[in-house]
């Protein structure tokens, strides 16, 4: 027979829950900038393969079941696989190869647009009611897409004209179009994660859905690391491989998986605006980008977006009955 959950699985406070969730969210956007040298250094594919080695060892012991916690149902198994495949896997290969197609400004632009994404899908399948403002939130977030779209200025500027400047601008725009689903998502990975949060301890899914990560990762990585020269690879860029597989895999996942047990998902959606602002800072302060007029105003409409979809008012979302 369960018993009854102990003090550590108990929702956190309020106020505790926003905090574990700004800060996963802090230290997504921090790895999001940082991993462009990381994707230099190792390439997608292994660089993906060996976060989510390193995060299971570091946490192979959280995948027993506690005594109070009741066995999967066949539909909680289908969740996890659903919340590593798209929150992990494809997360990280979409994430990876478009902000290696763009800079992390631009990346930080387009990922201010998840809190509307979440928003629009807390409704559609956690039923929780939006009001309109939602809807003009997710206009805003295109109009400042549209708008990163146009801007040159953050790419080579001494390619100006002919084939060359044509192929950047259209590896560019790949870059942001990957980007973007990355943020489709990081969305249902908060939605599913709200799911889970109800059967599972935030422990055990980090734990889990990394597993299906390394599993899923597993042959590309293989492959990639039975052709690559680990003896070229710095001390540096190994430090910050440690770094960037404990943030990714622990510490941003049990911290999110945390705050959403006691916060409704629309409004965990909110704390995604610290992965864009972290991921803009890191971009300027640590790799030297520079931050364009118009990236500015692309940003500035994707916050007005966030504004709108998370002030609270009269019709902020709740979970329907």
């Amino acid at each position: 027979m369960p018993t009854q959950p102990d003090s550590h699985d108990r929702p956190p406070s309020r106020w505790a829950a926003y905090c574990f969730l700004a800060l996963s969210m802090s230290l997504v956007g921090s790895y999001v900038a940082l991993s462009k040298p990381l994707v230099a250094a190792l390439g997608v594919f292994l660089l993906a393969w060996l976060r989510f080695g390193i995060g299971g060892l570091a946490m192979a012991h959280w995948l027993k079941r506690p005594e109070q916690e009741r066995p999967m149902t066949t539909t909680t198994k289908r969740l996890v696989f659903l919340e590593s495949f798209l929150g992990n896997f494809l997360f990280s290969i979409s994430m990876l190869f478009g902000v290696s197609m763009t800079s992390a400004v631009s990346a930080g632009v387009i990922m201010a647009t998840i809190p509307a994404v979440v928003a629009v899908m807390s409704w559609a399948f956690l039923k929780e009611r939006i009001g309109l403002r939602v809807w003009a939130a997710v206009g805003c977030g295109a109009l400042g897409i549209g708008l990163l779209a146009l801007s040159k200025g953050e790419h080579a500027t001494q390619v100006s004209r002919g084939l060359e400047a044509d192929l950047l601008n259209n590896k560019a725009l790949l870059g942001n179009v990957l980007v973007f689903v990355s943020v489709l998502c990081e969305a249902a990975y908060a939605v599913i994660g709200k799911k889970l949060t109800g059967a599972l301890s935030p422990k055990r899914i980090t734990a889990l859905i990394n597993l299906w990560g390394f599993a899923l990762m597993t042959p590309m990585g293989l492959y990639a690391a039975l052709h690559f020269d680990f003896v070229a690879v710095t001390a540096s860029s190994w430090l910050l491989l440690l770094f960037y597989a404990m943030a990714a895999s622990v510490w941003t996942v049990w911290l999110w998986m945390t705050g959403l047990k006691g916060v409704p998902a629309a409004r965990a959606g909110v704390f995604t605006v610290m992965l864009p602002i972290s991921a803009a800072v890191v971009g300027v302060l640590v790799l030297g980008e520079s931050l364009s007029g118009m990236q500015a105003l692309a940003f500035a409409i994707a916050l007005l977006g966030v504004l709108l979809a998370t002030l609270p008012s009269g019709d902020t979302a709740t979970p329907a009955p």
